[in-house]
């Protein structure tokens, strides 16, 4: 049994509106045992005490969009053209950035290697944050995950994902009930731990519009039947209103995106209990510096079209009460790296959208665990892991101190101690 006592100058617990000062976390086997004021916390003498009395500890980030690819280009040819095991090798070394710099928590939703560096994570094998995948994307024909500027032939549609290499790894294609049925199958079998579709079209799809609606009731419903009767989530692209819509209609648990909400979009919402990912970053780095990284023209004209609606309907949602999870979207490569830039979307939320720096926490912690399968990440109380950051400078002051990181720990251990061996346990 491991018995460690955490004294912390300022917690911010990612839950409660108000920071506890000069607090205690006790915990027991990587587990938070208890938490609260120093002198209400009993620690046993065999404590091992780790001292964090001048500093703010906040629980471990989430990144609720990531894509763990390891492609090093917007530009859809140099991507198509990078092995797998090229790939593979760079998004491990992803990982141990995010985990760096204070993501102890992310969602994958879309990528062929998330669930092998997920199982390597797992077994401490290679450091990283706790990382939750939906596998390969589903999608129709000609929608936002097809790869339109591809022959239909070589995306092979009839060959399992699973067994296909690099670029066509990371998508499936599926038509009608029937086959959203049995391409959510296969992902469910593959150990997903949610699906991920999209119900419109989007900006680096070459000849859809985000705008533009994409699968019918019918189809997602299918695919929501088979994720819900396994109990994982579904998680849609979804960025023009009727396909929002659509998806929420249909059980969808997740919108991605988000850039035209109309009113009926956002009641929907609520309605539903739907948890908004609207991932301001990557539009952010597209419309800034999109141009400057092989970022076709057609996704520069629809990004820069969207911006400013994207704004709009993130503060209405924000206004509305709906909740917000922060995201990136980003893939790791020189225009979206992963490490300290993944707290863009936090300095993005305050600048852009108006949101207090308490919220923006939250939307990091405990409103972004809304999003994952496990419960026991988002939020330092008794029972979660002990997922938790300490850095000198108040963020509830300055959102920007997130990226100064001091000392991060997952399962209460600090940076890549933080998996033991799988084979050390045995």
């Amino acid at each position: 049994m491991s018995m460690k006592s955490f004294d912390c100058g300022t917690l911010i617990d990612g839950i409660a509106n108000e920071p506890i000062r000069d607090a205690v976390v006790l915990v027991k086997d990587g587990i938070i045992e208890e938490i609260g004021p120093q002198e209400s916390v009993s620690v046993p003498d065999n404590a091992e005490q780790i001292d964090h009395s001048n500093e703010i500890v906040i629980p471990g980030l989430i990144d609720a969009h990531v894509h763990l690819t390891g492609k090093q280009s917007m530009n859809p040819f140099q991507a198509l053209t990078t092995g797998r095991v090229e790939s593979a090798a760079r998004a491990t070394a992803d990982c141990r950035k995010l985990l760096d710099a204070g993501f102890t928590t992310v969602r994958d939703v879309g990528s062929g290697t998330a669930l092998g560096l997920k199982a390597a994570i797992n077994t401490g094998d290679i450091p990283g944050p706790r990382v939750f995948s939906s596998g390969p994307p589903i999608n129709q024909t000609g929608g936002h995950i097809d790869a339109h500027f591809l022959p239909i032939e070589w995306l092979d549609i009839d060959q399992s994902p699973h067994t296909r290499s690099n670029w066509f790894s990371d998508r499936i294609l599926a038509d009608g009930p029937a086959e959203c049925r049995k391409a959510a199958r296969r992902n469910i079998r593959e150990g997903v731990d949610l699906l991920k579709i999209a119900t419109t079209g989007g900006v680096i799809s070459e000849k859809d519009h985000p705008q533009q609606q994409q699968y019918t009731d019918d189809e997602i419903a299918a695919i929501t039947e088979e994720a819900h009767r396994v109990g994982i989530d579904v998680a849609s692209h979804a960025q023009g209103s009727e396909g929002v819509k659509s998806a929420l209609r249909n059980g969808v648990d997740t919108i991605e995106h988000g850039f035209y909400l109309d009113d009926k979009a956002i009641e929907m919402m609520l309605e539903t209990d739907a948890t908004f990912v609207p991932t301001l970053s990557v539009m952010h780095q597209i419309v800034t510096e999109g141009s400057d990284h092989g970022m076709p023209e057609y996704g520069l004209r629809k990004a820069r079209e969207a911006w400013e609606a994207h704004i709009e309907s993130t503060q209405s949602a924000y206004e509305a009460g709906v909740p917000i999870a922060l995201a990136t979207d980003f893939l790791g490569n020189e225009f979206t790296p992963y490490g300290k830039e993944n707290l863009l979307e936090a300095e993005l939320f305050v600048e852009e959208i108006g949101m207090t720096e308490m919220d923006v926490v939250k939307a990091a912690t405990s409103v972004a665990a809304r999003t994952i399968p496990d419960a026991r990440v988002g939020g330092i109380k008794p029972g979660n892991h002990a997922d938790f950051v300490a850095i000198d400078i108040d963020p509830l002051s300055d959102i920007s101190a997130l990226r100064e990181t001091n000392t991060v720990y997952k399962g209460g251990h600090p940076g890549e101690a933080s998996a033991p061996s799988y084979r050390e346990e045995q």
